[in-house]
């Protein structure tokens, strides 16, 4: 598989927005689960939002209303929006794919993972 590589991180004021991109070649054909991961030191790894093979999105509760994920087929890309960056938000932000079943995603069956993309907030 070609690795997953994220971009668009950044500094950004409490309020603002960022929009982060995942070039995702082979995982974007509905066979996997893509999804948005993020982690601060010290703290383990959070699922902020994920597609479905199936199309089906979720979102952590921290980030509902705030933040989008969605996936542009055609340039086998995957983005997360995010708008009303609080500073509890800042951490390093991670592209993740899982192989999808029926019932729902396989992410403790060795996910691929991008490198990260720091994303930090300030009040």
């Amino acid at each position: 598989q070609e690795p997953l590589v994220e971009s668009g991180g950044g500094s950004v004021q409490a309020g603002g927005s960022l929009k982060l991109s995942c070039a995702a070649s082979g995982y974007t054909d509905g066979h996997y689960c893509m999804g948005w991961f993020r982690q601060v030191p010290g703290k383990e790894r959070e699922k902020v939002a994920q597609i479905h093979g199936d199309g089906t999105i979720t979102y952590a509760d921290s980030v509902k209303g705030r933040f989008t994920i969605s996936q542009d087929k055609t340039k086998n890309t995957l983005y997360l929006q995010m708008d009303s960056l609080k500073p509890e938000d800042s951490a390093m932000y991670y592209c993740a794919a899982a192989l999808r079943v029926v019932l729902g995603c396989l992410w403790n069956r060795d996910p691929y993972w991008g490198q990260g993309t720091q994303v930090t907030v300030s009040s």
